[in-house]
């Protein structure tokens, strides 16, 4: 029964990926916008978002609480129907709809080939990070979850691995040591800290307990590599602004716990910058 509910929701979604096509950039990611702002409290309990909210922003009031709720089903909406142009990115075409500060940073890490750990979250449209770290001449990997609908995520894989990053790694202990052998060869690594991960430890992610990727502090124990802090911007709706921060570098004497809470106060702030466009549907907490 589950493969089937999963067959039907990749026929809709095949179709809803022809009329973004048809209709273009922006009227797609306006579209995608508005489904999701329909269609997204059906599926996740709007409780559950807004209680994460509030453990991130304690006081925040009732009316800016709806207000990030609505828009972060927008923002999702939108991601969902830019998928269709990535390649466009990749390709130029949308060039003018992405600006890069900190590109120097970039360029300097190509030129000393040394590799790095990028970090980030799930903000804006997350997967113009890892493109454009590699159509910067980075050699990259990037550390993806596969979608637990199999149908859809052979579209996924194909356009993540043609148009976002060519060497994508799927989390576990497998893909681990995928990394380090890439890593040996001088290729970076990308990867996500905001999701729940079971393999992870508990630290604190706005002062409550939450189970966390370890492996940027496993790297950095081992092989004393340098962290470089990503953030992206949805700006005016269909724009965007990568910010490349400069590396950080985290002491290997360190506890492995005591690394990972300090990558997460990095994130922390990216997200409250931005809350409007973070996924705070996981339950993240849990």
């Amino acid at each position: 029964m589950k493969q089937i509910n999963y067959f039907i929701q990749f026929i809709i979604i095949v179709i809803l990926f022809f009329i973004f096509k048809i209709l273009g950039y922006k009227l797609s990611s306006a579209l995608g916008g508005k489904i999701f702002e329909i269609i997204g409290p059906l599926f996740r309990s709007k409780r559950l978002i807004q209680s994460n909210i509030k453990k991130a922003i304690p006081n925040i009031e009732f009316e800016r609480l709806n207000e990030i709720t609505k828009s972060m089903w927008n923002n999702y909406g939108r991601v969902f129907a830019e998928y269709m142009f990535i390649k466009d990115f990749n390709e130029g075409k949308l060039k003018n709809n992405l600006k890069i500060e900190g590109q120097d940073i970039l360029d300097n890490i190509k030129k000393t080939d040394k590799p790095v750990i990028f970090i980030s979250g799930h903000l804006a449209n997350f997967e113009l990070m890892a493109m454009h770290i590699e159509k910067s001449g980075i050699k990259l990997s990037a550390i993806y979850r596969p979608l637990n609908n199999i149908f859809l995520n052979k579209i996924m894989e194909r356009i993540r691995r043609k148009y976002i990053c060519k060497f994508q790694i799927k989390k576990g202990i497998a893909g681990v040591r995928k990394i380090i052998s890439m890593l040996k060869d001088n290729y970076s690594t990308a990867l996500m800290i905001d999701q729940r991960v079971s393999e992870g430890i508990e630290v604190n992610f706005f002062n409550q307990k939450a189970l966390t990727t370890t492996i940027p502090a496993q790297l950095i124990k081992k092989y004393n590599i340098e962290v470089v802090p990503v953030c992206i911007e949805r700006i005016d709706k269909i724009n965007f602004k990568i910010t490349i921060s400069k590396p950080l570098t985290l002491s290997n004497h360190n506890t492995v716990e005591n690394i990972t809470e300090n990558l997460n106060l990095v994130l922390e702030k990216m997200i409250l910058k931005n809350p409007e466009q973070w996924i705070w549907s996981h339950n993240r907490w849990r």
